[in-house]
């Protein structure tokens, strides 16, 4: 149901618990905090093109989903617990009208998981209100909440993303316009933020100067300024760091979205990608691009491994060609005597395809992953999540029975995962079992928007090589290099954030921040080679 601006969802509205009984997942790979989605598009019934748009965006954020809604300067807003699914149906939809909409699926890395913290933020402001999604992580969080609060704002969650909104309101009170408030806001912020705020006069799309979190501009293929969009002076414009375009230019029916996979879902054409250090503010009198701050790009390379949906493009291809690319990187390294190549579906998939082709060795289906098992709300019992991972990963016997198995995944967090599929092969009946890994060992903890848990959690910050494959189970366990990964992008190294690999963070991080989840710095030098 409807709210209006700044008034949160009651739990009657919301149709879910804050925190529905504990759901069971068998995948331990690291989570991706959120996505977001933002449209401004008059004439169109932008609420359920962001319902489309974050269903392209479910992998990136499962607990809670969110849009807000402008028609003028009021603003209706509806999001709750649960998947995209679950939180919105036509009535609630149908309630939330306007030409411009901003959209958001999260999963908590600041902030716990409650209907409080669920996105998009809703502040009021002396020019009206905004709302703001955000994917990312601030490391300062903790110092500009205390700012905000001594500055008598009052903040009612526990997100970093609320007080992005809040320095933002801030500034928009003490005078500034939307852009120019901003900008201002953003300087204040120090860590990962790729942002989506609307506005009663526009759309802004915000990224940090590193470029840690993705975020696409496109527009509607039936947008009536087409044409003047794709002119080689208009694609200046929006770089051309804060000259507007033309006045009387068309209102452009323009997509923001942390990836192109919900650009596509909705009929959107990709533009470009929203640069490191860089806002772009969406009118209906056109567009504007302003240079924030300095550029140092540094992608987090997760993003490509595993996090964006294969089907998403990054650097002119997609992440499906990207990551076939580190499978055969991943056979010339680390090769196996075998009888097949599976995966464990399905983000290990374009892999294990890769490292197949590679190796001359066929590729099979040996897992079968039910896609239907997500959030339940009947909670299992301890003896079903002993045997748990048939719920969602059932094993083939007629294919495996008396077979040597390859299996790739895109990375080991924790281990537990992979020990559980390791022993399901061998009951159903594989003779060798062979891992293999298309990422380097996962070593550090992540402060820029992944939830990859302390330092004492990550199996490879504790263990060798061989004590991991020890403790899974497998005849054999290899990672890809580091070298061999950044060598699959064709990219410059340099551009990437790889702390959860090498330790090294592009983004200083305080050193109490650092403490609570680097509890075993001396264990992490042990390297695993």
């Amino acid at each position: 149901m409807a709210a209006k601006a700044g008034a949160e969802p009651s739990s009657a509205q919301a149709g879910l618990q804050e925190r529905p009984a504990e759901f069971w997942n068998s995948q331990e790979g690291p989570k991706e905090a959120c996505g977001v989605f933002g449209i401004l598009a008059p004439g169109e019934e932008v609420a359920k093109l962001t319902y489309f748009g974050l269903f392209a965006l479910q992998h990136r954020g499962q607990e809670s989903a969110g849009i807000a809604t402008f028609e003028g300067a009021f603003c209706r807003v509806h999001k709750a617990m649960g998947l995209v699914s679950q939180v919105f149906d036509p009535v609630n939809l149908g309630q939330l009208s306007g030409d411009l909409a901003v959209g958001h699926t999260r999963y908590s890395t600041t902030g716990s998981s409650r209907a409080a913290n669920a996105q998009p933020i809703i502040v009021e402001t002396r020019l009206g209100p905004l709302a703001l999604a955000h994917n990312g992580n601030l490391v300062n969080a903790e110092e500009l909440r205390q700012e905000l609060e001594a500055a008598d704002r009052h903040l009612t969650g526990s997100t970093d993303s609320e007080c992005i909104a809040h320095a933002i309101a801030q500034a928009v009170n003490q005078g500034q316009g939307w852009v120019e408030a901003t900008c201002q806001a953003l300087r204040r912020c120090r860590g990962a933020f790729s942002l989506v705020i609307g506005t009663p006069e526009g759309l802004i799309g915000a990224r940090d100067p590193y470029g840690v979190r993705p975020l696409v501009l496109g527009f509607l293929s039936r947008n009536p300024a087409k044409q003047e969009l794709l002119q080689p002076q208009m694609l200046g414009i929006l770089c051309s760091d804060g000259k507007p375009n033309h006045p009387e230019a068309q209102p452009l029916h323009c997509v923001l979205a942390s990836e192109t996979c919900a650009l596509d879902i909705i009929g959107a054409e990709y533009l470009r990608q929203v640069e490191p250090g860089e806002l772009v503010w969406i009118s209906r009198q056109g567009l504007q691009s302003v240079r924030w701050a300095e550029a140092t790009p540094k992608l987090c390379i997760f993003e490509m491994i595993y996090f964006a949906r294969p089907d998403s493009c990054m650097h002119g291809e997609s992440l499906y060609s990207y990551r076939v690319r580190l499978g055969e990187q991943l056979a010339k390294e680390a090769p196996a005597e075998a009888d097949w190549v599976i995966s464990v579906p399905d983000s290990g998939t374009p892999a294990a395809i890769g490292y197949a082709r590679q190796a001359g060795i066929p590729y099979t289906e040996g897992l079968i992953k039910n896609r239907y098992v997500g959030r339940t709300f009947i909670q299992p019992t301890q003896s079903m999540r002993e045997r748990g991972i048939r719920m969602k990963l059932n094993p083939l016997e007629d294919v495996l029975r008396g077979q040597r198995i390859v299996i790739v995944d895109d990375s080991i967090v924790r281990g537990t995962t992979s020990q559980k599929i390791v022993k399901a092969l061998r009951q159903a009946g594989a003779t060798e079992v062979h891992m293999r890994i298309s990422s380097p060992p996962v070593t550090h903890p992540c402060f820029y928007g992944i939830d990859t848990d302390s330092q004492d959690q990550l199996i490879a910050a504790r263990y060798s090589v061989a004590e991991i494959a020890e403790k899974i189970g497998v005849d054999s366990l290899a990672y890809l290099s580091w070298e061999g990964m950044l060598a699959a992008t064709g990219r410059d190294p340099n551009s990437f954030c790889s702390a959860c690999f090498t330790g090294h963070y592009p983004i200083p991080v305080p050193e109490g921040l650092k403490r609570s989840k680097l509890a075993l710095e001396t264990a992490a030098s042990r390297k695993n080679r």
